[in-house]
């Protein structure tokens, strides 16, 4: 399925790059729809209903873009959005969150995430996180590796 940037580039002459996705959360249903939405919009999803293995992972690759699960208010993502900003500081990380909570809020975007938000999400949602985080990032890339030409 194409969006809207994607016509768009297109029309432009290139085409939105896609990349992988880590997504983590320990509601497997909830998983399940994220990481369906993400390949349909082109990614290659790694999904984790474990904290400690999705870290582990990202000692191997880094992805381009993370979406994990709060956890409690004990934050169990911390180490997932720790881990995948060391490797990359420019990853989009967002933070879900069964239910809104501040400390967890303000401690996750100090750590470098760039969105806290609210489950469950729509698919649409989802779509314009990524919309907002992550292509235009890609279409920068995409402009100045032209320029260079």
């Amino acid at each position: 399925m194409q969006t809207y940037d994607d016509r768009q580039a297109n029309r432009q002459g290139f085409t939105l790059p896609r990349g992988r996705a880590l997504v983590v959360d320990q509601d497997s249903r909830d998983l399940q729809n994220y990481a369906g939405v993400l390949r349909r919009m082109g990614f290659e999803v790694r999904p984790f209903t474990n904290y400690q293995e999705a870290s582990r992972s990202l000692d191997e690759e880094t992805p381009d873009f993370v979406f994990v699960n709060q956890g409690s208010a004990a934050f169990e993502a911390r180490g997932v959005v720790v881990r995948a900003l060391a490797r990359n500081r420019r990853t989009p990380v967002v933070v879900l969150a069964h239910s809104l909570d501040m400390g967890c809020y303000l401690e996750a975007m100090q750590l470098g995430a760039v969105d806290y938000v609210e489950k469950p999400l729509a698919p649409d949602e989802m779509e314009h996180l990524v919309t907002t985080h992550w292509q235009p990032r890609a279409l920068m890339i995409g402009r100045s590796a032209r320029q260079t030409e």
